[in-house]
């Protein structure tokens, strides 16, 4: 990524909810408007668009076209984005590939889904006939045996995972967009006691699926200068790895595809882990937090607890880490969920985090996760370099 070329200059996001019975559309339409109002931009403005897949609606495989033309936009470009919960930041970095490749000059970035809604995508990272038969029936079972596999082979610290849950449920509690039942603080003692779901893994390790929208919009910092835009943020690093791991027949199910995403997100920004103001992570489960840290190289692996224990994680500490709550103790908009890191960055380097404001605020690191297959680590990584501009 050329350095600070491309801006993000506005943001929304929906209250995170659930059995609210709105569809994604319906979800579509609220953050567009946001950002129009956010921003000052015409709809007719807006000549690209990238949507990511969603679990609920989207029985149409022109889920872009479909969605566009629900909002009434006419476009030079759209894309749907299918990387999972790494669709968000895959979604931007392909705006600013059409944006740079001269293919649109605006683009709309959005995540909407409702999980309250019938699940028409039947949507999975593996074949049901080598995962059925054995009882491993979807996340929270691979999940299990991801953290069984960790605690084998380094010993798994139940006690840093629930650091983890408690700093990322007190951000919650001041966020106003959370589902509203997480916005309660928790303890150390709330998460060990809490019922176990597939273990080691508990209740609190876990996402709620939710309702919910959010998004960005995306153009040249150049463009933005001219229509007077004051705040922004650029991405500027950004890594991919998709199948990581698929032709080794005895793969490493703790090494993930951050391990080669985050050291070239890292190196595109000219930055190192020491330099980071914040982490906004990708957390469909808490140890997934860990995994992160210690593939992208915030610690050795194996020794993501200790890095855990000697961080503080809050907001005024020395990486603070999901401001927003994450969508563990914010809630899980389906495939939108992504998208609730990435807007919490944008919200923080444009200074409008509130109570929960970062007060050294210049850069931010997020992640992405998608799919989950069979017999490895996660399927899809994602990390993007954010700074303030």
């Amino acid at each position: 990524m050329a350095k600070k070329d491309i801006a993000i200059v506005g943001y929304h996001e929906t209250k995170i909810d659930v059995n609210t019975g709105r569809s994604p559309f319906d979800f579509a339409g609220e953050v567009l408007d946001g950002l129009l109002d956010q921003t000052g931009l015409e709809k007719d403005a807006i000549d690209g668009f990238a949507v990511c897949s969603a679990m609920s609606g989207m029985s149409t495989p022109f889920w872009s076209v479909v969605v566009s033309d629900y909002l009434g936009m006419e476009l030079n470009w759209c894309q749907q984005v299918d990387i999972g919960g790494s669709s968000p930041l895959g979604a931007v970095s392909r705006a600013c590939s059409a944006i740079r490749d001269g293919q649109c000059e605006i683009v709309f970035v959005l995540g909407a889904d409702s999980q309250s809604t019938a699940n028409l995508s039947n949507a999975r990272g593996w074949q049901p006939e080598f995962q059925n038969p054995v009882g491993l029936m979807g996340p929270p079972g691979a999940f299990g045996f991801i953290s069984n596999r960790y605690d084998g082979v380094y010993g798994l610290d139940l006690t840093a995972l629930a650091r983890i849950a408690v700093a990322q449920r007190g951000h919650a509690v001041m966020n106003p967009n959370a589902f509203e039942k997480f916005r309660v603080p928790i303890t150390e003692d709330d998460y060990l006691n809490s019922r176990m779901i597939s273990d080691p893994v508990r209740l609190l390790d876990c996402v709620m699926p939710c309702d919910g929208g959010n998004g960005v919009i995306v153009m040249s910092t150049e463009r933005a200068k001219a229509l007077g835009m004051d705040k922004m943020v650029h991405p500027t690093g950004y890594g991919e790895r998709n199948n990581h791991g698929v032709n080794d027949n005895n793969t490493d199910i703790l090494e993930s595809g951050h391990c080669v995403a985050g050291p070239k997100a890292l190196a595109q920004a000219g930055m190192t882990v020491d330099d980071l103001d914040m982490f906004q992570p990708y957390d469909d489960f808490i140890i997934a937090v860990m995994l992160q840290m210690e593939n992208i190289g915030f610690c050795e692996r194996g020794q993501g607890a200790a890095f855990v224990k000697d961080t503080d994680l809050t907001h005024t500490g020395n990486l603070p880490l999901n401001t927003s709550g994450g969508q563990i103790s914010a809630g899980q908009a389906g495939l939108a969920g992504g998208g609730t890191n990435l807007v919490e960055a944008v919200r923080q380097l444009m200074g409008e985090g509130g109570e929960r404001q970062v007060a050294k605020a210049s850069n931010a690191m997020v992640t992405g996760i998608g799919a989950i297959p069979y017999l490895r680590n996660w399927s899809c990584s994602t990390v993007m370099i954010l700074e303030a501009g």
